[in-house]
């Protein structure tokens, strides 16, 4: 990056108080399950460098639970190699990012001074010992290190430094390296700095700067972040180092061309670019072999002044290169498609509010279009990164169509990892044959104990769930009763009779917190289950499946 100067998710809606109406009873297709890094998702971390320090917080908080690391710009180096800590670094945002579960890794950069960072690496058994004293005296979680434009010839030096880094620090500190993307496979010029695979085998991981393929000073407009470009960076890594050390570095940016030389790849932010793009009336193409938009504005001379980091955007025609929903989804998807750990950003504070809609989801692998913005977004992601529940295409996953009992069936027997071959005949339902996509768990759930038919030999793996079904599904795979929640007492709802078939389910459940009733006072046992309802519930019970 160049720069001019220095688990589960918290449900948002409660279940049953949501409000939501559930849609009317649909036929599933069986369920498409789309590629995924880990049960847990894959990693995120984003740089914060724009910005007054005490807006710092906020900021990461419009990311929402995305970000498992933030790497703040709080380390510089002087003119003589050593450590200058600089005037951002606020204690009370380290404490407020703990508080939240996401880890404080500062930033060490040269600001892309060569001299300075030949300095660092040359003084470097100094500087090693001047950052591990500031991480451990400030509580902070590790070092990101961010050194560029220094020639190749001080590339075992710099790897050096790294494995001093990784060896003074505590295990629990993260060493991560931020490496400029090598898509040629360079091994000259200040690109061939970075020896891919020692410095993977000396830190938590690689932070690939996939972009500036145009940068300040290029003539020519063009894409900051190509898809090839970026694809072919990513493949270049993996040759060089273990693709779970490798995070993709994506740009929250732009770049402009006008009349005026200086202006040449100018940065701009995401941010930025939508509001000139709003003002000016511009336009936008996309462009198919780069993956990336590109816009156009002009700016008259009795137009209002208007200014980018400081630049004044006077009157012209403009040309952007940048990036917007489509073409990052296009790039966070290669995450899964090369198995990647996860990703960076360049950096907070100058993307669009929406990333955060769908981010989370690309970088997983889940290309759910119905669910960006949804109440249960969260819990779905969480439910599809444990295998619980998945999509019904590819590209949709249905959270507000009723769950059917096949899919409970289905569900309850992935949560509770229930495996084995049901014996043939065993269980059999002559409306569930053996061609039926939920076949088999839905004998494992009978055999189980958990699920029965609505007869002998029916099981209505198409008829919608209801609340109070799912309420008994639920306490009997969790063993749940009413006394089991910590002394907790169970609601009285007033249309769940105390001698009806599903109250002792439904008060277990309520005791243990799992379920809740509406507003006034009623549980509405026979309203069908949603699928994102479900989902939400099983953010609940994780901690009793996990058991």
């Amino acid at each position: 990056m160049r720069k001019s100067r220095k688990l589960w998710r918290k449900i948002v809606v409660a279940l049953a108080t949501s409000g939501l109406v559930a849609m009317a009873t649909t036929t599933e297709a069986p369920v498409t399950q789309a590629q995924t890094s880990s049960a847990q998702g894959a990693f995120a971390m984003s740089y914060l460098y724009f910005g007054a320090p005490n807006s710092y917080t906020s900021q990461v908080d419009k990311s929402g639970q995305t970000l498992d690391v933030v790497s703040p710009s709080y380390f510089h180096i002087q003119t003589d190699g050593s450590l200058q800590i600089d005037d951002s670094f606020q204690a009370t945002f380290v404490t407020d990012m703990h508080q939240r579960g996401k880890r404080v890794v500062p930033f060490l950069s040269n600001d892309f001074d060569q001299v300075l960072g030949e300095k660092a690496i040359v003084n470097r058994e100094t500087l090693v010992n001047q950052i591990v004293q500031f991480i451990t005296t400030n509580q902070l979680d590790g070092i990101n290190m961010d050194i560029e434009n220094v020639g190749a010839e001080y590339r075992d030096q710099y790897t050096d430094l790294v494995k001093m880094l990784r060896a003074k620090l505590p295990s629990s500190a993260e060493v991560s390296v931020a490496v400029a993307a090598n898509p040629t496979g360079a091994t000259t010029s200040w690109i061939a700095l970075y020896d891919y695979t020692a410095l993977a085998a000396v830190s938590d991981y690689l932070m690939v700067m996939a972009y500036d393929e145009s940068y300040p000073g290029d003539t020519t407009p063009g894409p900051v972040a190509s898809l090839p470009f970026v694809e072919k960076s990513i493949q270049y890594a993996i040759k060089m180092a273990p693709a779970d050390k490798i995070v993709l570095g994506l740009p929250f940016y732009g770049r402009y061309w006008n009349q005026d030389p200086a202006a040449n790849g100018a940065g701009i932010s995401s941010q930025m670019i939508k509001n000139l793009l709003d003002t000016y009336k511009g336009t936008v193409r996309y462009d198919a072999a780069s993956q990336s938009p590109v816009a156009t504005f002009s700016i008259s001379a009795t137009d209002a002044a208007t200014s980018a980091y400081g630049n004044k955007l006077g009157p012209g025609d403009y040309t952007v290169w940048y990036e917007n929903e489509q073409s990052l989804k296009e790039k966070l998807k290669l995450v899964s498609k090369y198995h990647l750990k996860g990703t960076g950003s360049w950096s907070l504070n100058q993307e669009t509010s929406d990333t955060w809609d769908y981010y989370s989801l690309w970088s997983d692998g889940f290309y759910f279009t119905d669910v960006q913005k949804h109440w249960a977004q969260d819990d779905v992601l969480a439910a599809a990164n444990l295998g619980w529940m998945l999509g019904v295409a590819a590209d949709r996953f249905a959270p507000d169509a009723a769950l059917t009992r096949a899919e409970a069936a289905t569900i309850i027997v992935r949560a509770l990892g229930l495996t084995g071959e049901a014996a043939a005949g065993s269980a059999s339902f002559r409306d569930v044959p053996a061609t039926h996509w939920a076949w088999q768990s839905i004998r494992l759930a009978k055999l189980s104990g958990l699920i029965q038919g609505i007869s002998d030999d029916r099981f209505a793996p198409d008829q919608i769930i209801t609340r109070e079904q799912m309420s008994v599904l639920l306490s009997r795979a969790l063993g749940l009763t009413s006394q089991a929640g910590g002394g907790a007492a169970a609601q009285v709802f007033a249309d769940v009779p105390a001698g009806s078939w599903s109250a002792g389910a439904i008060a277990a459940m309520s005791s243990n917190g799992l379920v809740d009733g509406y507003a006034n006072g009623t549980f509405r046992p026979s309203a069908s289950l949603t699928r994102g309802e479900m989902a939400a519930l099983l953010s609940r019970a994780q901690p009793l499946l996990a058991k």
